[in-house]
């Protein structure tokens, strides 16, 4: 099979690194300058940035954050977080940025996505969603604002509006199974990855290769992005930025489907 993308995904939170579990309790794990020149040197093909403060705390990007952190990176940079109009986006495309996630605003003003998408292409917009399973029925809905806000939405249906929008990719972000290291919520990124064109990031979970392997293999994922894969040694948590040799990704993807 094609060699899928394998994205690690950063968060920003109060001008460091951390990582988080259901998107509770964010653990410091070190500068992120650091760790992008880490990822330089594994040479890692793109890289995913999320401020998990900006939208909580109604501000605009941290555009001098972002800046420096962009101007050290080798690779592809996509930053979410705060994001709420197309100047904005230019902005941060101007800095650097290649591609801009619109997560809470792109369920609060659909529109948005379709005027990003005209202006800059729908390559370079991306929809993150942000899923929970709520209630005794632990049905899927969509979530926001660190996952505070329950907006009552169908993930399904919500991923296929917002590919109507223009979204050029769509990044499924699993609340439940953030952190956790114990594999991929399979089924969810299943049913969104069987109604959609465009390219489906799976979020949240992953805690061995194998994981990335099955998640693009058995749900029909175009990328499989992770934090705590790439930022924590073993389950242990023992903290080490780290990342996967090309070599070892092209004999992971080795495999018949």
């Amino acid at each position: 099979m094609i060699q899928a993308r394998i994205i690690p995904c950063l968060l920003l939170h109060r001008g460091g690194l951390v990582k988080t579990m259901c998107f509770k309790k964010p653990r410091y794990v070190g500068d992120p300058i650091n760790a992008v020149k880490i990822f330089n040197e594994k040479e890692v093909d793109e890289l995913i940035l999320l401020d998990i403060d900006a939208t909580v705390e109604n501000r605009e990007p941290d555009y001098e954050m972002i800046e420096d952190i962009v101007s050290e990176a080798f690779m592809p940079v996509c930053y979410g977080g705060g994001i709420k109009t197309v100047d904005q986006m230019s902005r941060l495309f101007s800095l650097g940025v290649e591609k801009v996630s619109i997560s809470s605003s792109a369920v609060k003003n659909p529109s948005l996505v379709k005027d990003a998408s005209s202006h800059f292409g729908g390559q370079s917009v991306i929809v993150t969603l942000d899923v929970k399973k709520i209630g005794l029925l632990r049905r899927y809905s969509v979530v926001s604002h660190n996952a505070n806000h329950n907006r009552g939405l169908d993930p399904v249906e919500t991923a296929v509006r917002m590919e109507k929008m223009g979204a050029g990719e769509l990044v499924i972000n699993s609340v439940d199974e953030d952190g956790r290291m114990q594999g991929y919520d399979e089924n969810l990124v299943k049913l969104i990855s069987a109604v959609l064109n465009i390219p489906v990031v799976a979020l949240g979970g992953a805690g061995s290769l194998n994981d990335l392997l099955t998640v693009v293999k058995k749900s029909g994922a175009s990328a499989a992005a992770a934090g705590s894969l790439f930022v924590f040694k073993s389950v242990r948590r023992g903290v080490l930025i780290n990342y996967p040799t090309q070599h070892e990704l092209k004999k992971l993807f080795e495999v018949v489907v």
